[in-house]
């Protein structure tokens, strides 16, 4: 059942049908948020609000401008940014926790350095400033194209572009004694490319 027919039965009560809407999308509206405030708490509240408001306010998405999950990515961001802007919180490298990853196969040195070099990403990530943070984070992490970011950021496709751009730069900056030292049998992230 498409998104649409789910969300109009959602709307009309049937708790099944926002179920399987909440459960299609909530991960992807969670690692969004998570990425862009460094905080499992402050996702988990974004994550929440926003599912909340599209089932308070199911007329607020319109179809015929976005997909449901470009609508919920721009709730998810205006959430994120009201939950940051009253404390003028600031993503710490304590906040960030390692994401989930699979079995351990890899030679100790190989695996330290990888770790190292995933916890240096995150950081730096984390200190980007947020628009270029958001532009990096949907493009790379949640693999969106420059023109949903465009309509999630209510930007246009050149200043997405023009973020993005400038958060790689500072990426290369801050990770630079990573990418050019004999550390480089660590392969570079694919956000640096």
């Amino acid at each position: 059942m498409t998104d649409e027919r789910l969300l109009k039965s959602a709307s009309r009560g049937d708790k099944a049908a926002f179920l399987v809407l909440y459960q299609r999308h909530r991960d992807a509206v969670f690692r969004f948020a998570y990425r862009f405030t460094g905080s499992v708490a402050a996702a988990e509240d974004v994550t929440h609000d926003c599912f909340l408001s599209l089932i308070k306010s199911p007329e607020r998405f319109d179809p015929s401008r976005a997909q449901l999950r470009t609508y919920l990515y721009a709730a998810a961001r205006n959430l994120a940014f009201k939950h940051l802007r009253p404390t003028g919180a600031e993503v710490t490298l304590e906040e960030l926790t390692d994401e989930p990853r699979g079995p351990d196969v890899e030679q100790p040195l190989r695996q330290l350095l990888n770790e190292e070099l995933s916890a240096e990403v995150r950081k730096a990530v984390a200190s980007l400033p947020p628009l270029q943070r958001e532009a990096l984070v949907l493009f790379e992490y949640e693999e969106l194209s420059l023109a949903e970011i465009a309509t999630i950021t209510g930007s246009d496709t050149g200043v997405v572009k023009s973020r993005l751009h400038r958060a790689r730069q500072k990426l290369r900056q801050l990770l630079a004694p990573y990418l050019s030292s004999d550390r480089e049998a660590v392969a570079a992230p694919e956000v640096l490319r």
